[in-house]
């Protein structure tokens, strides 16, 4: 299927590894021209060399850093000449006790939904010049078994980017969320050991298995593509059944 992506733009947070490089390869594969973004310049400049043809240019930032939306946004806009698409993926967990200080949710809510939100409006303006765009925000899921404020941050982007959809439509511009369910990577593997992670899999998981960044990756590269001009507005996730939860 042809997602007519060829020529496209964007812009991928949190690139270096995982569900965000996947996305950018997935972007990338598709012909789109993508700045990618993380801390770790290495595995940027391994991604851009893995890709080949000048798809890939990395760009080191730390999107909690002062002012990170406009020289992301700068730094693209330079690089592309204009940014059709946006990937929201840098995040992280923020497990809390009840008497953590204000200083540890606020890291949080800024690295979580903050950065998100700064970045979007500050390459929204030349979307809507264009009369097209699409925002993809990969988020977190709705079910905490304890506090973290990785998930409230999470809820506050679903929130945040509803209202947004329903503001922006008549650009062309859509805004759509991905919850990832149990999806492998660095911290997976480092926190949970392959026999819980089985026994998981066969209690929890319908599907029977933990899924692949490749696996979101490949919704994200949909929602990112003008074939996907009715989606807004929603929140998708993407977790082999997992959640419990109809609707």
């Amino acid at each position: 299927m042809d997602l007519g992506l060829k020529s496209k733009t964007a812009v991928v947070t949190g690139a270096s590894i995982g569900i965000g490089r996947a996305i950018a390869k997935g972007l990338a594969a598709e012909g789109v021209r993508v700045v990618g973004v993380a801390r770790r310049t290495d595995l940027l400049v391994e991604l851009a060399q893995d890709i080949g043809g000048g798809l890939i240019t990395p760009f080191a930032q730390d999107v909690m850093a002062k002012d990170a939306a406009e020289r992301i946004a700068a730094f693209a806009l330079g690089e592309l000449g204009h940014v059709d698409i946006l990937i929201n993926n840098a995040g992280g967990s923020r497990p809390l006790p009840v008497d953590a200080p204000d200083s540890q949710w606020e890291d949080a809510i800024a690295l979580n939904f903050t950065s998100y939100r700064r970045i979007a409006h500050a390459l929204l303006p030349q979307m809507i010049a264009r009369k097209w765009g699409r925002i993809v925000n990969i988020t977190g899921k709705s079910e905490p078994e304890g506090l973290n404020a990785a998930f409230a941050a999470k809820a506050a982007v679903h929130a945040w980017a509803k209202g947004l959809s329903r503001e922006i439509g008549e650009h062309g511009i859509t805004v759509n969320c991905i919850p990832p369910g149990r999806i492998m990577s660095e911290q997976i593997r480092r926190n949970y050991p392959p026999d819980y992670r089985e026994r998981f899999a066969e209690e929890e998981i319908p599907v029977g298995y933990w899924g692949e960044p490749e696996d979101l990756a490949a919704l994200a590269v949909f929602l990112a593509s003008p074939v996907a001009r009715y989606i807004t507005g929603t929140v998708i996730p993407v977790d082999g059944g997992l959640r419990r939860y109809q609707f």
